[in-house]
């Protein structure tokens, strides 16, 4: 295919609230431009950009994707993003290889929460919005009324560049603000025809253009004092005003659209090859790869955004060109790795369909195949010339799940197949936990675990089941305690013989465990001694109340008794593990809970019920920050109370609820929840009993 020149590229990121038509839109795209004959539907499961088994199954998007078309001499690199909450992340992800945001409102249900996410999404990233008001064909859809709500919420830079003619079943296209001609098409075939504009909406389309002349003619004195004198501006200006203003943020313009129905689709495609800017306006910064320093990128270099792991092509790494021209015969430094990457062919992508292609310009947007080591937040650039971009920061994993085989024996394909997920999901984290021995699955919500759940399925043919996995309690002592035991024990031939005298006594917490050998004279061999120290170890690991690790103790050995015939180090082993249990029955033994420290993101309209809900978890306030208009409660809470904390955030914030989690310390749990504590381990111990 023709290889496209920078200045006539447009990359588009396709965000928004879930169920706002964005991957269909994408597929209208396709078909506006000529590129297929037919519309490819998330219904029908052909959709181009929701390719995943699991996203056909479920008729949602999990992932971001991109597709591309050729439309009037220009490229289009469309990126589609899922508009669920927990896959967010992806949006994030694509906004860093984007130049301008498409923010898709349903027509139906108007502002919705993934709404004003993206477009906040969209200006920390420095891109300028397009409004796409989507739908506006469907049933109750009530288009002039959602534009209305986009106004109240983000001000008078909100500006349509078209009306729609028509709502629900009788909408039959757009008329331009601009020029003032009406644009008409059929339901569902991709045709435009030019035409008059309705009576009916003459007034509001005058309203609307009085309007934009006006926001432009306020960015520049010169223009303000002709549109006072002449009440109007030359058509040049406006669309040079009307460029800047989109540019740099001043002016959000709104377009009206059914994807379904392929109405409004082609002007939209014309106004963002006319005011959307190219990516030679989006600067990235680059700092060099040793000092950390800023540095200016030069010659050739990669961004890489996305990456899918497919069981059997491999690893595609999907990248935007920064700067340069990248061939197909590349040889590109990675610096996180500071190994060079040898490149094969370079592929346009239609969801997972590539196109091969001899090269690609700064700007646009790519995949290669079967990189050895580069995976998403990755830079490539030329050896001569290191630079590095930084990658966008996810969010922690909210929620975690226990994994187990379903199968004996598939503990290392479940681990494989993991890792080959975990490389296309960064949110996505899988750790071992050392005390409970759990290999644990994090992500940002159950629906999240599950589909991973499902991939392993489907991709790898592993089954798992998932627990909530269990809290890493810690048992100590808390008081100081001496104790003697003896180890007795006659067999008919040589017996075990074994006696030590030591005391117990806590530690500062964090101090760990201490042995000291204070026994003078000969009343156990030194040979004997460590076999106590391990022995009290191996009692102390395997704990004492409720089988949790004992820790932060000082024991000090202080004497025995030993036999000349019948004393062995396996019988001084189980005098200090027996011995150690009968100390701390006497030295006060306690459990210890983990306390997490908490920064809990909320809408201020929901502020009572997170706080209520977060001192029925026990939890402890230490402060709050406001940012915005969201607040920040600063709070430390037992982690056995925020295992679910993620989905019933969401649950009673409507999904504007967001938290950041970390380990703080542990501390001894309450009497009533150590008791609950207790009773649980004995049932798991009669259980496997």
């Amino acid at each position: 295919m023709k290889v496209y020149e920078t200045p006539h590229i447009r990359n588009l990121v396709l965000a928004g609230h879930n169920a706002s038509g964005k991957t269909t839109l994408t597929s209208s795209f396709l078909f506006a431009s000529g590129k297929v004959n037919r519309l490819l539907t998330v219904d029908d499961g052909n959709a181009p950009t929701d390719f995943d088994e699991n996203e056909v199954e479920r008729k949602i998007s999990i992932q971001s994707a991109v597709a591309f078309c050729e439309y009037k001499n220009h490229k289009f690199n469309l990126i589609d993003t899922p508009g669920y909450a927990i896959f967010f992340a992806e949006t994030s992800s694509a906004m860093r290889a984007g130049d301008v945001a498409g923010i898709v409102v349903n027509a139906v249900n108007g502002l919705e929460i993934q709404t004003d996410k993206a477009v906040k999404l969209a200006r920390e990233n420095g891109l300028p919005i397009f409004f796409i008001i989507n739908k506006v064909d469907k049933e109750h859809a009530d288009p002039l009324a959602v534009l209305q709500k986009l106004q109240d919420k983000y001000g008078n830079g909100v500006i349509p560049l078209n009306l729609p003619i028509g709502k629900e079943s009788s909408f039959a296209g757009v008329a331009d603000v601009l020029s003032k001609k009406a644009f008409l098409g059929e339901h569902g075939k991709a045709v435009v025809t030019e035409g008059d504009v309705p009576g009916e909406i003459s007034e509001s389309l005058n309203s609307s253009r009085e309007a934009l002349v006006e926001k432009i003619a306020e960015s520049n004195e010169a223009l303000m004092e002709r549109y006072f004198e002449e009440g109007d501006l030359p058509e040049d200006d406006i669309l040079k005003g009307l460029r800047e203003g989109i540019l740099k943020g001043d002016i959000m313009p709104v377009v009206f659209t059914s994807a379904y129905q392929i109405l409004g689709i082609h002007t939209l495609m014309d106004h963002l090859i006319t005011f959307a800017p190219d990516p030679t306006h989006r600067t990235y910064r680059g700092v060099n790869p040793v000092s950390g320093e800023d540095k200016d990128p030069s010659g050739t270099s990669l961004y890489v955004f996305k990456t899918i792991s497919d069981p059997f092509a491999g690893r595609i790494n999907i990248f935007r060109v920064i700067t340069g021209a990248l061939k197909s015969d590349a040889q590109l430094l990675n610096p996180r790795t500071e190994n060079i990457e040898r490149f094969g062919a370079i592929n346009f992508l239609d969801g997972k369909t590539p196109t091969s292609v001899s090269d690609a310009h700064q700007g646009d947007i790519g995949s290669v195949m079967k990189l050895k080591e580069t995976l998403t937040g990755d830079t490539l650039c030329e050896k001569s010339n290191p630079v590095k971009y930084p990658p966008v920061v996810f969010p922690e994993a909210a929620i975690s799940f226990a994994v187990e085989p379903k199968s004996k024996g598939d503990e290392d394909k479940i681990a494989a197949a993991l890792l080959r997920i975990c490389e296309e999901d960064p949110v996505l984290h899988v750790s071992r936990d050392l005390q409970t021995k759990e290999q644990i699955l994090s992500g940002t919500g159950q629906l999240h675990i599950e589909i991973v759940v499902a991939k392993l399925k489907k991709r790898y043919g592993v089954e798992v089941n998932l627990k909530p996995p269990k809290v890493p309690y810690k048992e100590t002592i808390t008081k100081k305690a001496e104790t003697t035991y003896r180890h007795k024990k006659q067999t008919g031939g040589r017996g075990q013989f074994a006696e030590c005298a030591f005391i117990v006594e806590p530690q500062p917490r964090g101090e760990g465990y201490q042995f000291v050998d204070k026994i003078f004279g000969g009343s156990i061999s030194h040979s004997y001694r460590p076999a106590v120290d391990k022995g009290i170890q191996e009692a102390a690991a395997k704990g004492f109340l409720a089988g949790y690790p004992v820790i932060d103790f000082k024991v000090t050995l202080i004497d025995g008794k030993e036999h000349p015939v019948d004393s062995s180090e396996m019988a001084f082993k189980i005098a200090g593990s027996m011995g150690f249990k009968q100390a701390c029955d006497r030295a006060g033994a306690t459990i210890l809970e983990p306390i997490m420290n908490m920064d809990v993101f909320t809408p201020e309209d929901y502020m009572g019920d997170v706080m209520g809900d977060l001192n029925g978890r026990r939890g402890r306030v230490s402060g709050m920050d406001i940012e915005g208009d969201v607040r920040v409660i600063h709070v430390q809470v037992p982690l056995a109370e925020v295992l679910s904390y993620a989905s019933d955030l969401r649950s009673f914030t409507q999904g504007q609820g967001s938290f950041h989690m970390e380990f703080s310390h542990y501390e001894e749990a309450p009497k009533q929840v150590q008791d609950k504590i207790i009773a649980e381990a004995r049932r798991e111990k009669e259980e496997e009993d």
